[in-house]
């Protein structure tokens, strides 16, 4: 098998899409921390996530799905992001990574993917009420996954042969469409379950 060649110039572009995206998501994790804490030392405080009955965050940090592993997710959150960032500065500096470091990445943001999908599940059809900080990490979690799902293979970071380069190359290219498929796949499903279309046009 002849492997494709490796691309030599720094991925700005995803460079930076991961900066901004972990940064989004690690502000959105801390802010639901500070919430979390807060509501902790005092029961009667209202989260600033707390829009209605049906946009709120409250619900989903008291429940056992907000506390997955015996801790609040949003920890979780706060320490995942910083991968992407870290990641992302690193290209910028020039710096390369094995073809095993891209395996071991993808692995972690498959868990990312997997667990916000769960949750988001967990929020439409369980919880009935929707995060709004949890939707901007959804909001960024589901395009940092198939960025760096397809992008590792397109580059020639992990080796494939020409072919499979290019088949990962044209799945790259169209990451935008699969992002937005996962987008409205969300909110049909919330607006069938929870009809929140309605409940914003009254806001």
């Amino acid at each position: 098998m002849t492997l494709a060649p490796r691309a030599q110039s720094r991925p700005v572009a995803f460079a930076v899409f991961s900066i901004i995206a972990g940064a989004i998501g690690w502000f959105a994790s801390f802010e639901l921390i500070t919430e979390y804490i807060k509501t902790l030392n005092n029961p009667d405080y209202i989260p600033n996530c707390a829009v209605s009955v049906l946009v709120t965050c409250g619900p989903n940090m008291g429940s056992w799905q907000g506390s997955l592993f015996g801790f609040s997710n949003t920890i979780i959150g706060v320490a995942a992001f910083m991968a992407p960032i870290l990641v992302g500065v690193a290209l910028l500096a020039g710096a390369t990574f094995a073809p095993w470091f891209w395996r071991v990445y993808q692995l972690g943001m498959l868990g990312g993917f997997a667990l916000i999908c769960w949750l988001a599940y967990q929020s439409i059809f369980s919880l009935g009420t929707l995060c709004p900080w949890c939707m901007v990490v959804w909001l960024v979690m589901i395009p940092l996954w198939w960025g760096t799902l397809f992008r590792p293979y397109a580059s020639g970071d992990i080796p494939v042969s020409a072919s499979t380069q290019r088949l990962f190359q044209r799945l790259l290219s169209w990451a935008w469409v699969i992002v937005l498929v996962c987008y409205v796949i969300i909110a049909f499903t919330a607006q069938l379950q929870l009809n929140w279309l309605a409940e914003f046009s009254r806001a």
